[in-house]
């Protein structure tokens, strides 16, 4: 199968609850996947996955951080990035890079990247300390489900789309 995605945790776990894209990733990493799903813990290295992502040319690409939306803490949400935008549109800051400033750079490199979700977490707590929040603490688990629901999700339509005839 040529199809490729990657799931990639991101944020700082010396910001509270910002470590929690990286605690989904350690989670995934301990569990089966498939063969063309790749799970990386890219933690504060927005840089590493813009090259990775422009390199590797993924299909589906699954950003798991925390994002505020202000929802209650532990609130999971999946959006689906519009990464249509100008890659030469504002600055880039290789120390603190939101996804669209990730997606940007893919695009400078000359890269793709196919559909981007974000599976993203209400924080609690941004504070200067290691360790998530109760409430983002008890989001890991349905946060991983919800990555393995998308992975599946694709595993289906892929299998359909390999089973019906050409037209």
């Amino acid at each position: 199968m040529s199809f490729q995605a990657l799931i990639a945790g991101v944020g700082n776990i010396f910001l509270g609850d910002d470590g929690f894209g990286v605690e989904v990733a350690r989670k995934l990493c301990e569990q089966d996947m498939p063969e063309w799903v790749r799970v990386a813990d890219y933690g504060i290295r927005g840089m590493h996955l813009a090259h990775d992502l422009a390199n590797t040319g993924y299909d589906l690409t699954i950003i798991v951080d925390a994002v505020s939306l202000h929802d209650p803490p532990g609130t999971i949400s999946v959006i689906e990035l519009d990464t249509s935008g100008d890659p030469d549109a504002g600055l880039l800051d290789g120390h603190g890079m939101e996804p669209d400033a990730v997606m940007r750079i893919v695009s400078l490199l000359g890269g793709r990247h196919g559909r981007v979700l974000l599976v993203g977490c209400e924080p609690g707590s941004l504070a200067e300390h290691m360790g998530l929040s109760p409430a983002v603490a008890a989001a890991v688990s349905p946060a991983t489900d919800t990555v393995r629901a998308l992975i599946t999700k694709q595993e289906k339509e892929l299998t359909c789309a390999l089973a019906s005839p050409e037209r």
